[in-house]
C-alpha cells in the first residue's frame, strides 16, 4: 500500500556505524505499508537500556537502523487489512513486527505469542524504531492510548511499562503478598513499584544509588533497602520485614553481576525470582536453586492484550511516569550524556511532535 499526503522525507536519528552516537540526518519517509502496518506521526520517543545494546551490536541489528523502541505517536495511515485501529487513533507502538502466524508460539496460549521465533523483528532493535518524525509499527501488535494517558506517559510504556507490568504479572502474586525490585529506583524500577502498590502489593525497593532510592520510595516502595551495604545486610533488611521468610517473589531489574543472585538470596524458599535485566551472564548460587527450591523465570516484555490492560490499569490508578524531557530529535545526544551519567532518574524522553505536546498539554490544564 502506497501512502499519500506525508512528506518524503523526514529526520531521524540513526545507528549508522556500532560504538559510534547516532547520525541525525534527513531520510525517506516509510510510504510503503503492509497489510496489517500502522504509520504512526511519531509524538514521543523514549530512551531505553537496550537501545545502548542495539548501538554496541549486541543484538544482531542490520545497519543503518533508526534508534528507539519505546514509542506513540497518532495514526496517519493504515494497511488494508487493519479492522482495529482508524486514523486519528492515539497509539503505543508494539515492538513485534509480523509473527509469522505458524509456528508453536503463535499457535500456542496468548502470553507466548511475541516469542515467535520466526519474526519479521522488532521496532527499533532490528527494525527502524521511533527516533524519527514518522514510524511504522504492526496493529496487531499496538496498543490504543487511553484518554487520561499522555503521549509522553505512554512512549516510556511501551517497553519499560510492558516489560516490568509482564514480569508482575509472570510472579503471579496476590494482593497482600510481597515483592521485592532489585534495582527500583530506575525506568522500570520506579513504574514496578508503582504498578505493585497499586495491585495491593508490599513493595521492598532496593537500589544502589542515592536517586534511585529516593526515586523508589516516592513511586510507593513501603520499605527501601540500599545495597551499598552489602549483600548480607540486605538480605537481614528483608527477612526482618518478612517474617524471616524473605518476600514471596523478587524481580532482578539490575543488570549489575550480583543483582541475581541478591534476588534469589532474598526470596522465600519455593518462591519465584523474575529475570528482567539483560547481562551478559545470569549468575547464581546453585543452593538458592537447589537446596532453598528458588524458581528463576525469565521475562520479556508482555503480549498485546496485556499490554492493553497495563495502560487502562495506569489510566484507572493514575499512574505516572518520572520523565527527562528532551525536545526536537537533535536534542537525542544529551539526552544520551544523561542516560550514560548514571545521574538520571526515571526516563528520558524526545518530544518529537513540540507543538502537539504543547497543545495536548494545554488541553488537560483546561480540562
Amino acid at each position: 500500500m502506497i501512502i499519500r499526503d506525508v512528506p518524503e522525507k523526514m529526520l531521524a536519528a540513526q545507528v549508522i556505524e556500532f560504538n559510534k552516537p547516532y547520525k541525525i540526518h534527513t531520510i525517506d519517509t516509510p510510504i510503503a505499508l503492509s497489510p496489517y502496518d500502522l504509520l504512526l506521526k511519531t509524538k514521543v520517543a523514549s530512551l531505553c537500556h537496550t537501545d545502548g545494546m542495539v548501538s554496541a551490536g549486541i543484538m544482531g541489528t542490520k545497519l543503518p537502523c533508526t534508534a528507539s523502541h519505546e514509542g506513540c505517536g497518532e495514526v496517519v495511515a493504515l494497511g488494508p487489512s487493519v479492522a482495529d485501529f482508524r486514523v486519528g487513533d492515539r497509539v503505543m507502538a508494539g515492538l513485534p513486527m509480523h509473527r509469522c502466524g505458524h509456528c508453536a508460539d503463535c499457535l500456542g496460549p496468548e502470553e507466548l505469542k511475541h516469542y515467535c521465533p520466526n519474526i519479521k523483528g522488532h521496532v527499533g532493535v532490528t527494525l527502524d524504531g521511533a527516533f524519527a518524525e514518522y514510524m511504522v509499527v504492526d496493529a496487531r501488535e499496538s496498543s490504543r492510548i487511553p484518554e487520561g494517558v499522555s503521549y509522553e506517559t505512554a512512549a516510556p510504556l511501551a517497553c519499560a511499562g510492558t516489560t516490568i507490568w509482564g514480569g508482575l504479572v509472570r510472579a503471579g502474586l496476590k494482593a497482600g503478598e510481597t515483592v521485592a525490585l532489585v534495582g527500583a529506583g530506575g525506568g522500570l524500577g520506579h513504574l514496578g513499584c508503582q504498578f505493585a502498590k497499586a495491585m495491593g502489593l508490599q513493595v521492598v525497593g532496593i537500589d544502589a544509588r542515592d536517586e534511585g532510592l529516593d526515586l523508589a520510595k516516592t513511586s510507593g516502595a513501603q520499605i527501601v533497602i540500599d545495597a551499598r551495604g552489602g549483600k548480607e545486610k540486605v538480605v537481614e533488611e528483608v527477612r526482618k520485614v518478612t517474617n524471616g521468610l524473605g518476600v514471596d517473589s523478587a524481580l532482578t531489574i539490575s543488570d549489575a553481576p550480583d543483582a541475581a543472585a541478591l534476588a534469589c538470596a532474598i526470596t522465600k524458599m519455593h518462591g519465584t525470582m523474575v529475570q528482567i535485566a539483560q547481562p551478559p551472564n545470569v549468575s547464581i548460587p546453585f543452593a538458592e536453586l537447589i537446596f532453598r527450591d528458588v524458581r528463576v523465570h525469565g521475562s520479556l516484555i508482555a503480549p498485546r492484550y496485556e499490554a492493553q490492560r497495563m495502560l487502562d490499569f495506569v489510566a484507572e490508578n493514575k499512574i505516572t511516569v518520572k520523565t527527562n524531557p528532551f525536545f526536537g530529535l537533535q536534542e537525542i545526544p544529551n539526552l544520551v550524556e544523561l542516560a550514560h551519567s548514571g545521574k538520571m532518574a526515571g526516563k528520558g524522553v524526545v518530544i518529537v511532535d513540540e507543538d502537539e505536546i504543547r497543545k495536548e498539554k494545554e488541553r488537560r490544564q483546561v480540562s
